[in-house]
């Protein structure tokens, strides 16, 4: 959930398409297919953990799509600083910067015909170090941003929408869930049709969220009609701290993982997404994240699946790198324990 100690200076219509192999009958009770791939981060770099932000944003290659894709990834996570999308809090998108991001997510979209991609707010429940709805940015300015970008991407249900990353220490969480209904129902207004990524608190704690945000999570409606496009939005790292910034694992965080599903189950059967997960290019890594996206896989659909953390602008001597080596082989924790996960 810190990931970025160390790392931030570090350099038009509901889809149809047909995918490898036949659909499985678990396949069908929900609308999405099961995922897997990885984050691409670039244009989120220097976003702190108060929402603050001073860089540029850095574009990752469109190359490592193909590269991926090629591999069995089908879930592309495309973080972004909120000040580089509007600069202004509740203004108006820029269009400059607008052009540079679409660039990449249709590079994404465009590595496979099945290929989903999240366009990931990467500001912490926050702005310059308030928090939304809640001393700082107001309801009506956070749901500005996404009911702009409905305009844009609001038909097309191969980007799903990750509505905030990490909200952390927000001093009522059930004023965090208001947040986000109002949120839910602007983009609805403004015709998206878009699966929708809910994050509770605590980083998004996949730990925390069946005794704290979770139950009040489940009861967020979709004027769609149906809950199946509101995903909840999870992460977890395997290090000692959960922490995201060491290369050696600790967990496997199985047993996490299995008492999320079993609150998912026993809240109306809904789903949730591991959009973070990671560690080291070491040996316990490879064999605890391993073992932890095995899980993930067999626990479909209620995990619809996962995003590891972390590729794009990244280079190769991040503590978490999956970024592949210049002459095109991958990361060794890429090879033993993503890969052989992936759908």
């Amino acid at each position: 959930m810190m990931k970025y100690a160390a790392a931030a200076l570090l350099a038009i219509a509901p889809f149809a398409f047909a995918r490898p192999g036949a659909r499985q009958q678990s396949d069908l009770l929900f609308g999405l297919p099961r995922l897997g791939g990885v984050n691409t981060a670039g244009y989120d770099f220097s976003v702190a953990t108060d929402g603050s932000f001073t860089g540029t944003g850095v574009s990752p290659p469109p190359s490592q799509y193909t590269h991926f894709a090629k591999e069995g990834a089908n879930l592309f996570r495309i973080p972004f600083a909120w000040q580089l999308m509007t600069p202004t809090v509740g203004g108006p998108i820029n269009e400059t910067f607008f052009a540079t991001y679409d660039k990449t997510v249709q590079a994404a979209l465009s590595s496979r015909p099945d290929t989903f991609v999240i366009v990931d707010l990467h500001n912490y429940a926050r702005w310059n170090g308030e928090i939304i709805g809640q001393g700082g940015p107001t309801n009506e300015q956070f749901a500005s941003i996404w009911t702009q970008l409905a305009h844009k991407y609001g038909l097309n249900e191969r980007i799903i929408f990750g509505i905030m990353n990490e909200p952390h220490d927000l001093p009522d969480v059930a004023t965090w869930v208001d947040t986000l209904q109002f949120v839910v129902n602007a983009v609805r207004r403004a015709g998206s049709r878009n699966f929708l990524l809910l994050p509770g608190s605590s980083w998004s704690s996949a730990q925390a969220f069946p005794t704290e945000a979770g139950p009040l999570l489940v009861n967020v409606t979709d004027p769609l009609g149906s809950k199946e496009k509101l995903i909840f939005d999870v992460h977890k790292y395997l290090d000692s701290d959960n922490s995201g910034t060491h290369p050696d694992c600790t967990t496997d965080n199985v047993d996490v993982l299995q008492t999320l599903v079993s609150f998912l189950q026993a809240n109306g059967h809904r789903q949730a997404i591991l959009s973070e997960t990671g560690g080291g290019n070491t040996a316990s890594c490879e064999t605890l994240l391993n073992n932890e996206l095995s899980f993930v896989k067999s626990s479909f659909p209620t995990l619809v699946g996962f995003a590891a953390w972390a590729a794009g602008a990244f280079d190769t001597t991040y503590v978490l790198t999956l970024t592949p080596f210049a002459n095109g082989t991958d990361q060794p924790l890429w090879t033993d324990a993503i890969k052989p996960n992936l759908p």
